[in-house]
């Protein structure tokens, strides 16, 4: 718990250091004997020991988040999810979880939905219904709690009373960014909220870069809507490839500056979804398929292949006899005259006498001339 008021998130040589001197040692090199240790200058030395001795005592971050019904977790606990020690020297020191459930049994279902937060109506759509339909089937949604399809993909899970997790880059006490104050309170009420920063502690650009990484380790797969070419989103696809996790992206507009990005991680590295099925498709157990999609079926579908080339031989608007119009299927023409009574009971042609024509229903709609 003092250590996350020492360090920033993701420090790979303090992740060396709890590696090899344990989280006790470090702590007691930074705040007491000040004997320096191994791979750092003395002046970040003294920076982080400056750190160190201005550091309130960790008991009283505690209790400050033990009011809110929250706790701490370190490697180790029985609630830390063990795909975080993916990320290596970069794993989290430990995180401040606010909320009842368990952090590592929601994260083992996972997805996280992430993006613009400029984001179009489109993209507010498509977050919201992402973050709904795979609530619905039993998959924790992950995202930063950020405006735009971050939260639109909470909203979703929450709106069908699903699990849902914000990972902040701020204390789990502290409301960022403002206009999502109510969102984060449901959050913390109904799923979790989780942060690598001690209580009080407020983001900075980098602290929301160095966030992306927990979001990609904790999940099976990262689903990117709507992202420009620099986009923090596209950091956290970055991160997920690198761990072995799923990358998928939902296709925008070409048009669209908004989904250049998108269409880029699907060219080079992601998987393109439209909809919560395609996801767990990618992310789940074996067996747990998307829905196979086709085109509407046509009563003309289940007609015998003979059946079908008399019926495309029959004029658009003219009436036939049948032996012209064996010649135009050509099929014989004993053969044509049983189709063509079959294709009359079903209805898709008439009869009078000798002739032949389309039924109404059958015809195909008139064409307008162009100019």
């Amino acid at each position: 718990m003092a250590l996350t008021r020492v360090t920033e998130p993701g420090d790979q040589l303090v992740g060396r250091w709890l590696a090899e001197y344990g989280a006790e040692e470090v702590a007691r090199a930074l705040r007491r004997d000040g004997t320096r240790l191994d791979g750092t200058t003395e002046q970040r030395w003294e920076g982080l020991r400056l750190r160190a001795r201005d550091a309130p005592e960790p008991e009283a971050d505690l209790a400050a988040v033990e009011q809110l019904g929250g706790r701490f977790l370190c490697p180790g606990d029985g609630e830390w999810p063990g795909q975080l020690d993916d990320l290596g020297g970069a794993r989290p020191v430990g995180l401040w979880v606010r909320g009842a459930p368990s952090l590592r049994f929601w994260a083992l279902r996972s997805v996280a939905v992430v993006g613009a937060r400029a984001c179009t109506d489109y993209g507010v759509h498509v977050a919201s219904t992402l973050g709904a339909g795979l609530a619905e089937r039993g998959w924790t949604v992950v995202s930063g709690a950020a405006y735009g399809v971050d939260g639109a993909a909470h909203r979703g899970a929450l709106a069908v009373g699903g699990a849902t997790v914000g990972v902040l880059a701020c204390g789990v006490d502290v409301t960022y960014p403002p206009g999502h104050g109510r969102l984060i309170r449901r959050i913390g009420e109904q799923g979790l909220l989780v942060a690598e920063l001690p209580p009080g502690a407020h983001p900075t650009r980098n602290r929301f870069v160095l966030r992306n990484r927990v979001i990609a380790a904790l999940t099976r797969g990262t689903v990117v809507v709507e992202a420009e070419l620099r986009s923090g989103s596209l950091v956290t696809a970055r991160r997920a490839r690198e761990l072995g996790r799923t990358v998928m992206g939902v296709p925008g507009a070409v048009t669209s500056g908004l989904s250049a990005g998108v269409h880029q991680l699907l060219r080079l590295e992601g998987q393109l979804v439209t909809d919560p099925d395609e996801v767990i498709e990618l992310v789940g157990r074996m067996g747990e398929l998307a829905p196979e999609r086709s085109g509407p079926a046509l009563p003309r579908d289940v007609l015998p292949p003979d059946a079908v080339r008399v019926l495309e031989a029959m004029p658009a608007r003219n009436a036939v006899t049948a032996q012209k119009l064996a010649r135009e299927a050509g099929t014989p023409s004993e053969l044509t005259l049983v189709r063509l009574h079959e294709l009359r009971s079903l209805g898709f042609v008439e009869r009078k006498g000798d002739h032949w024509w389309l039924a109404r229903a059958a015809q195909p709609a008139r064409r307008h001339p162009i100019g």
